[in-house]
């Protein structure tokens, strides 16, 4: 992997079933997200990087996301393997109330890339906060994905728009936006 060193960790997002149920979150972009987290990951793991995978433990009484529903459980394709971490959330940054930070210094680790879902929400959260907290950030745009929203005044804003505008506010400011074959070809 080209430009990234050799000690960057994987931050795999909330890739969880719940987030299929288009009754609840709408239309979603993307829909080869999870392949290409499922290729980052096949990479990371054939070279020994570390790899952290961040779970979404709702509190909302109506989230597919909540603790003990099917859910709430993390896609097979992108399931944690062997010791790799599965770090609990409860709100939009995998920094907060979290000891990911704590465990990324502990490693040394500088550098981090980051995929998942939803790109607007704890994707962009989680990754401001990281180029915030001081660690060279990677978001790999073919690697999130999101849904369709509705603004506050009714104005309706599709999922690819929604995404492409997280990303271009993130890029050069909080991280470097990326696609996947530019980490791993």
């Amino acid at each position: 992997m080209q430009g990234i060193e050799a000690n960057t960790a994987l931050i795999v997002i909330d890739v969880q079933e719940g987030l299929d149920e288009v009754g609840y979150w709408g239309t979603r972009n993307n829909p080869d997200a999870e392949a290409n987290m499922a290729r980052l990951l096949a990479a990371w793991r054939d070279q020994k990087r570390p790899i952290f995978h961040i779970q979404h433990m709702s509190t909302n009484p109506n989230s597919p996301l909540r603790p003990h529903l099917p859910g709430n459980a993390i896609k097979a394709v992108v399931a944690p393997q062997g010791d790799e971490p599965v770090i609990q959330k409860t709100v939009n940054s995998a920094f907060i109330g979290t000891d990911l930070e704590a465990r990324l210094h502990g490693q040394g680790i500088e550098s981090v890339v980051i995929v998942g879902l939803t790109t607007n929400h704890c994707v962009e959260t989680s990754a401001r906060m990281a180029g915030n907290l001081g660690f060279r950030t990677f978001v790999v745009a073919d690697a999130t994905a999101t849904f369709d929203r509705t603004g506050f005044d009714g104005t309706y804003y599709p999922a690819e728009t929604i995404h492409a505008v997280a990303l271009a506010s993130l890029h050069d400011e909080f991280a470097t936006v990326v696609k996947t074959d530019d980490l791993i070809g």
